[in-house]
């Protein structure tokens, strides 16, 4: 991801998508889903975002019922970025386990 477009539109989305599950998850207490990072395509038609979830009991669960959203969540995003983007990239939802191996290595390290 050398070009300079492609980050700014990866930075452009990943704030957006923050912002709308914050949203959503201001509705429900104790979890918390974060955009971690926002990976596109170097022809822009394909966005790969990166989902942090706390606590990470269900995050599987979590991402499965986002990409089962995702139409939803494509067009709200559009409605936020319908000014700065022409097309509105296919997004892609995948679990950004770091923070779970983090913890595993802590607790290694600690042995």
């Amino acid at each position: 991801m050398n070009d300079t477009r492609q980050q700014k539109i990866s930075r452009l989305i990943q704030k957006e998508l923050s912002e709308l599950f914050l949203k959503q998850t201001k509705l429900t207490k104790g979890m918390l889903v974060s955009v971690s990072g926002v990976k596109v395509s170097s022809d822009m038609q394909i966005a790969s975002v990166y989902l942090s979830v706390f606590p990470s009991g269900n995050a599987s669960e979590i991402v499965k019922n986002v990409n089962d959203n995702v139409k939803q969540i494509r067009y709200d995003l559009g409605q936020k970025v319908r000014f700065q983007l022409r097309v509105i990239p296919e997004l892609r939802f995948f679990l950004d386990d770091s923070l779970d191996y983090m913890a595993h290595i802590d607790e290694l390290l600690k042995k």
